[in-house]
Order: structure tokens, then C-alpha cells, then sequence
């Protein structure tokens, strides 16, 4: 059944994605039509889009696809899949704004591949022409992703089959309408809300385009949070004194996505870049991988004054921050964070650390980056139980720091959920704000950097205990639950405090208990992984306490009694 709120769907993404054999798939399952705007420019020229290219120029396509993308959005019951560079201009941006947008995203390999399976060789591509079109592939794409990312959904197309990606498309359509009603601030006959398809600097008011300064006390570095950041990454190392050779060092899962635009922005600005992939997961955070790290290094001749990039979420920032502060003694490090996680805490302040099978990053230093560029685009590729999983951080700063960020994350939970451009960069601009004043005062954890620890210690010993089967956030959603309740018994934490937190744990989705997470954990096991933490000074474990919103406390008086009845509660 099609949606009674919306009226037009739009296809993006680069061209092999299979726009128009899933727009012709979801409008038979909706029962609307599917329109094609390479056709309807077509038909409109009376000529090829070859053709077109070849007589009249891409300037001239460019303008007939903007006629075309206007037609199309004036219809009603419509699948429309777009060409590769329609989202390209913010004319076409503002017309399918009435609608929903669906971008199907594939590697380029798998693009190279779709194309050369289909009728139309990719010589006749006039955008692929040349000798090296998976080369060209991989440099438009990094060039548009940012805006194919501003896409309500973001649907991977690789080793799936046209149905599948058309069955998941229409289920995208039944889940949108709560908030694609909400944000578009109207019926589906009026109330376009163009600002959806926007990148933050076309809003009337931008978020401010400087970086958040660290002042930390072994160095002062900028760290970038916007749409598109990783475009300039290479301007940016630049920018910072930076030259020569960089070893981008990433995961299985992020460099095939994104490694592309961060090694062509590194080349274009006149580094030499090649790139490492560790096996994605927290599994992988060890001595091994570090040691397999270590040996490319050396198989590439490494130096000390070049330059190690981690490209992902917390596991492979703390990784290649624990690789480059300890190989040669100390090379030069940028973070380059693509999890919501990551952004607003991970890679912020210097820690840098492996696990142990006893512990979570039990084997680190203290090593600050050079820089941090946050691409809040990137965000849009995240499963949303993977970015509802990093909201938990920010929630955290919230709770124990900020009211009003409280409050904006109450309001805007589904437009963060769904990567809102200029929400999102404006909520992980303020959270690497609120990280950089902590670590300015308490840079090496030994004050007030400590209030960061809520929740965490619980957290980090039911991921331990669990072998690390738990997203980070889920845990760190029951560690705050556990926080909060021993707070309450203590009469420290005001039950409206408590209640707050809950509501918002579970308005993204976070579980407050092992039951939600669906996940079972063996109580003693996690009581024991407590005892090994980085907060137990002198046996005694200091708990970071909540007494009001805002307002953290830290207390090493709490029985231990209390804290068994606790954990196993929310272990229960």
C-alpha cells in the first residue's frame, strides 16, 4: 500500500546503481508510475543523451536535465530515477524536496561491472570515456557522494538482486512517513521543505564553517565538523604543515566506501596516499592487527615525518592513534572519524588504546592528533541502529554537562536519526566543543576528564564480559541506566533526572537493560571485568553520579553491595 502523504519518489545515486530497473519495480509494487529522466530528456531533445554530450555540450544536458527533474517533481504516484549527476544542482535538490529521496549506492567496481553487463558500452557513456573508466568511476562518485549522502535513505545496492533493492526501497517508503511528514512541515499538495536536501552552507543560517580549537595542554589542534568534510582533507593536512607520505589506515567495511574521496582529496593536494584495511569490528582492536599494521609500515618504508590517517569509527582511530604514537616513537596522526560515535568523542582528546582479552583499552597512551575532520555526510551510509548506537555519547555530554543539548536532542531525535545536514553538523559541532573544554582542563584523565566516564564502567566491563558481541552505545545506554540507579539508592540523582534519562535512551532507540539489548551476560563476569578498569584507583572504583541534569558528581564511596544488586538488575 503507497503512502497517503507521499506522492513522488526519487531514485538517486551514480549511474549502474540500477535506478531505472528498481523505479520500474517499486512503482509496480505501489501501483504509481515510474519515470526515467534520461528518457524524458531524450525525448525532449530528439536526440541521445550521447548525442546531446556531443553536439551541444554538458552545459545544454545539464539545463534539459533540470527541465526534466521540474516536470517529474510536478507529478503525482511517481518513481522517478534520476541520472548520476542530477543531485548536482541545487535547482534539482529543491524540486525533489517534496518528495522522498532514495540514493542506491555500489562500489565502483561493482558499478564498472553493472555497466558493462547493460546494452550501452561504457564507451558511450560520455562521463566514462577513457582508459581507465574504473578510475573515473571512483573520482565522480567521490566527488558527488556528498550530495547523493543528502538522500532521505541511503540503500546499499551491491550483491543484491533489482527486487531486493527494490523491496527495500518500498519498505524505506512505509518507514519514512512519521518523519518525512514532520520534516517536511506540510501536505504532500504544498509545504515543500526544500532545507532537506540543502547542504548546511545553503540554509539561510549556516553553522559556523571555523573548527572547534583543542587546547589540550601537549597541543593545540583544529577539529572540522561539516557536510563534506572530507573533500578537503588533503587542504586541510595542508593547512596544519602536513606534507609528503600518508598512510590512510582504515577497516573492511570504510575504505571500500569512503577511501576513495579521502586518497583522491590527499593526492589532489599533493600527498602520496596508498591505504590499509584492518578486519572491521572491535575483535580486531589487538596487538595483532597492530602488528600487521606495523609490518606494512615497514614494507612501505615508513617514516617518521609522514603521516597515518585513520578513516572509521572508534576502532580503527584508536588503533591507528595507538600505531602511529608508538611506531618510530611517534609519527604524525589526523583523525578522519566516519561514526557518529567517533565524531563526538572517540576521536577528540588524545586517547589511544588496544584491548586485552581481559579489558577494554587496557593497552594505550595519551597521543593527540593533528588534526580531526569530521564528515557528517558519511553518516548517511550507517545502519541507523549502528548512529542511534553513537548517540549515546552525545546523550552522555548532555546529561552531564549540557541541559540544552538535552534539549535539542529530545526535539530533534528523528532528524538526527535520519541525518538532517544542518541538525547533524550543528549536534557534533557542539559535542566536540563540549570534549575539547574537558580535555583542555584534564588532558590526561586524572580531574575532571573523569565526568566523561558515565556509564563506562559498567559499560566497558558488559562489553568485555560479552566478548565484545554488544554495540558500544547499547552498553553504554545500561551503564547509564546502572549509574542512574545507584545514584537514585544513594539519594544522590533526583528520580525527574532519572526519568529524563530513560525517555531519551529510548526515543533512539537504546536499551536500558540486557533484555532490550538481547543480550545475555553472565553478572560476575562483568563484576570482575569492573575490577580491571582504568577508574579503579586504589580498589576503589570512582563512579561518575548524576545530581540533576547537567550537574555530574564523582564518588568513590559506593558499597559494593549496592553496585551487585545493581548490575545484576540490569543484567537481568
Amino acid at each position: 500500500m503507497a503512502s497517503q502523504q507521499l506522492r513522488r519518489l526519487f531514485l538517486t545515486g551514480f549511474s549502474g546503481t540500477g535506478k531505472s530497473a528498481v523505479a520500474a519495480l517499486v512503482a509496480k509494487a505501489l501501483g504509481w508510475r515510474a519515470l526515467d529522466t534520461d528518457k524524458l530528456i531524450a525525448e525532449a531533445a530528439g536526440k541521445s543523451i550521447p548525442e546531446i554530450f556531443e553536439r551541444d555540450g554538458e552545459a545544454r544536458f545539464r539545463e534539459l536535465e533540470r527541465e526534466a527533474v521540474a516536470r517529474a517533481a510536478g507529478q503525482e504516484r511517481v518513481v522517478v530515477a534520476t541520472g548520476g549527476g542530477a543531485v548536482l544542482a541545487v535547482e534539482n535538490r529543491r524540486a525533489m524536496a517534496d518528495g522522498l529521496v532514495v540514493c542506491l549506492d555500489a562500489r565502483p567496481k561493482a558499478i564498472l561491472k553493472r555497466l558493462r553487463s547493460e546494452d550501452a558500452p561504457v564507451s558511450e557513456r560520455p562521463l566514462l570515456a577513457g582508459d581507465d573508466p574504473l578510475g573515473r568511476i571512483a573520482e565522480l562518485k567521490a566527488h558527488r557522494q556528498r550530495f547523493y549522502a543528502l538522500a532521505d535513505f541511503v540503500i546499499e545496492t551491491d550483491g543484491r538482486t533489482p527486487q531486493q533493492v527494490a523491496d527495500a526501497v518500498v519498505q524505506a517508503v512505509r518507514d519514512a512517513d512519521p518523519w518525512f511528514s514532520s520534516a517536511r512541515g506540510g501536505s504532500a499538495s504544498g509545504g515543500c521543505h526544500p532545507q532537506r536536501l540543502l547542504l548546511p552552507e545553503e540554509h539561510d543560517q549556516p553553522p559556523p564553517s571555523e573548527p572547534v580549537w583543542v587546547e589540550a595542554p601537549s597541543r593545540r589542534y583544529p577539529a572540522y565538523a561539516g557536510w563534506g568534510a572530507l573533500d578537503r582533507l588533503g587542504e586541510l593536512l595542508r593547512e596544519q604543515g602536513l606534507s609528503g607520505t600518508t598512510y590512510v589506515v582504515s577497516d573492511t567495511e570504510v575504505l571500500p566506501r569512503h577511501g576513495d574521496r579521502a586518497l583522491l582529496s590527499l593526492r589532489e593536494a599533493g600527498f602520496q596516499a596508498d591505504a590499509f584495511a584492518i578486519p572491521a569490528g572491535e575483535a580486531s582492536k589487538t596487538l595483532d592487527t597492530v602488528a600487521s599494521v606495523y609490518d606494512w609500515l615497514v614494507s612501505h618504508r615508513a617514516e617518521r615525518g609522514h603521516t597515518i590517517v585513520a578513516l572509521g569509527g572508534g576502532v580503527v582511530g584508536d588503533l591507528a592513534g595507538f600505531v602511529a604514537a608508538t611506531y618510530l616513537r611517534g609519527m604524525p596522526f589526523v583523525q578522519a572519524p566516519t561514526s557518529f560515535l567517533a565524531m563526538v568523542d572517540a576521536s577528540i582528546g588524545g586517547k589511544v588504546a588496544v584491548d586485552h582479552r581481559e579489558g577494554k583499552n587496557l593497552i594505550g597512551a595519551f597521543y593527540q592528533p593533528r588534526l580531526v575532520v569530521a564528515d557528517v555526510s558519511t553518516l548517511k551510509t550507517l545502519p541507523r541502529r549502528t548512529l542511534a548506537d553513537g548517540c549515546a555519547e552525545a546523550i552522555k555530554h548532555a546529561l552531564i554537562l549540557d541541559p540544552k543539548l538535552l534539549d535539542d536532542l529530545e526535539a530533534r531525535a528523528d532528524d538526527l536519526l535520519h541525518v538532517e545536514p544542518a541538525v547533524t553538523v550543528d549536534i557534533v559541532r557542539r559535542n566536540v566543543a563540549i570534549k575539547a573544554s574537558v580535555v583542555a582542563e584534564d588532558e590526561h584523565d586524572t580531574g575532571r576528564r573523569a565526568i566523561l566516564n558515565y556509564g563506562h564502567t559498567v559499560a566497558h566491563a558488559i562489553e568485555a564480559a560479552a566478548g565484545y558481541g554488544i554495540g558500544h552505545g547499547a552498553a553504554d545506554a545500561i551503564g547509564m541506566t546502572a549509574a542512574a540507579e545507584i545514584g537514585r539508592r544513594l539519594g544522590v540523582t533526583p528520580p525527574s533526572a532519572i526519568e529524563r534519562q530513560r525517555a531519551v535512551l529510548e526515543r533512539f532507540g537504546l536499551p536500558t537493560n540486557a533484555k532490550a539489548a538481547g543480550v545475555k551476560v553472565d553478572p560476575e563476569r562483568v563484576l570482575d571485568a569492573m575490577t580491571l578498569d582504568k577508574k579503579v584507583a586504589e580498589g576503589s572504583i570512582r563512579w561518575v553520579l548524576l545530581e540533576d541534569i547537567g550537574r555530574a558528581v564523582l564518588r568513590s564511596d559506593v558499597p559494593e553491595e549496592l553496585v551487585r544488586e545493581v548490575v545484576r538488575e540490569v543484567l537481568a
